[in-house]
């Protein structure tokens, strides 16, 4: 599993979220298995795990073999159909997700997630989608571009930026990691280069698989599949992911607007289990870099309804 994907803050994630040794549990970012493997051995016999993902890589690669296990290939999102598919209707009993791109989507070279490689512009987490970043560079405006490149990478100069990919793909069109970076190379920071484009990778990665829409529709549905007193267990990376999942632990909504009823109590699905996110310890950064940006936000349920009425708002 270690060879496919190296699971982050695994053994704190899964010793909050398993409290039944009998219930069923969902992750939602099955990825290499390396979190479904330490719930599963969590779990007694009557227990049950469902695992998604929509990289079909993840799926043909699964390394476990266990009855319990059921492995579906589609987009988290829809967590709440699959579960009631399956059969689960009184609800699960804890859902993780990692939202990380997986060790072998950054180190696949053809996946186009990592500027290390001069490769196909890519970033497609389910290869059979119709859009990659490649049509994005090409097909989008430049105001567009500035709009992902300022909203999901926090970039400097982005309209700069987007003005300099549009002014090489007259002469050109951008297929690769190398044809990006020759046409914007002009500013890029001598000091900071590499986490200047991974800022860029960051915007066209979360453009190209609707990251955020999905992970709103994850919270949502999760909150849904959820019965009282489920745990729910989310590793972020980065801000916006962040900050989405904090203001729904919060209240009930991805904009953080807290509500309260007429006795002043607030009207909210979860109960922060940590004030404050768990970080990994500094022995897993030094051996796994890519946790150093890693945040676990945890919380249970404490609503027994929770129906659609904040998604319809959102």
């Amino acid at each position: 599993m270690s060879g496919y994907h190296i699971p982050v803050l695994l053994h704190e994630s899964v010793d909050a979220l398993v409290t039944d040794r009998s219930g069923i549990y969902v992750d939602a970012t099955f990825g290499g298995g390396g979190h479904s493997a330490a719930i599963l051995e969590k779990l007694g016999p009557k227990g049950r795990l469902l695992a998604f993902d929509q990289d079909k890589d993840a799926i043909e690669n699964n390394p476990i073999s266990d009855t319990r296990l059921t492995l579906i290939r589609n987009n988290f999102r829809f967590i709440r159909n699959f579960v009631l598919y399956e059969g689960h209707t009184s609800g699960v009993d804890g859902v993780l997700a990692d939202l990380g791109v997986s060790s072998h989507q950054f180190d696949t070279a053809d996946r186009g997630f990592s500027f290390r490689f001069d490769a196909p512009l890519d970033m497609r987490m389910n290869s059979e989608a119709e859009m990659s970043a490649a049509d994005i560079l090409n097909g989008y405006g430049q105001d567009e571009l500035e709009k992902i490149l300022r909203l999901y990478g926090e970039v400097e100069n982005s309209r700069k930026i987007a003005a300099l990919v549009c002014k090489a793909r007259d002469r050109k069109s951008i297929s690769t990691t190398g044809d990006l970076y020759g046409a914007i190379s002009p500013v890029l920071p001598k000091t900071a280069e590499h986490k200047f484009l991974a800022r860029i990778y960051q915007a066209l990665r979360i453009e190209v698989n609707h990251e955020m829409k999905s992970l709103e529709k994850f919270l949502y549905g999760a909150a849904e599949s959820l019965r009282p007193g489920g745990r729910l267990a989310v590793i972020t990376y980065h801000s916006l992911e962040d900050r989405m999942v904090k203001n729904f632990i919060k209240s009930g909504n991805i904009g953080g607007e807290v509500e309260k009823d007429i006795f002043g109590n607030l009207k909210a699905p979860f109960r922060a289990v940590n004030r404050k996110p768990v970080l990994p310890a500094e022995e897993e950064i030094a051996g796994n870099t890519r946790a150093r940006s890693a945040k676990l936000r945890i919380a249970e349920k404490t609503e027994e309804e929770y129906g659609r009425r904040e998604e319809k708002q959102a």
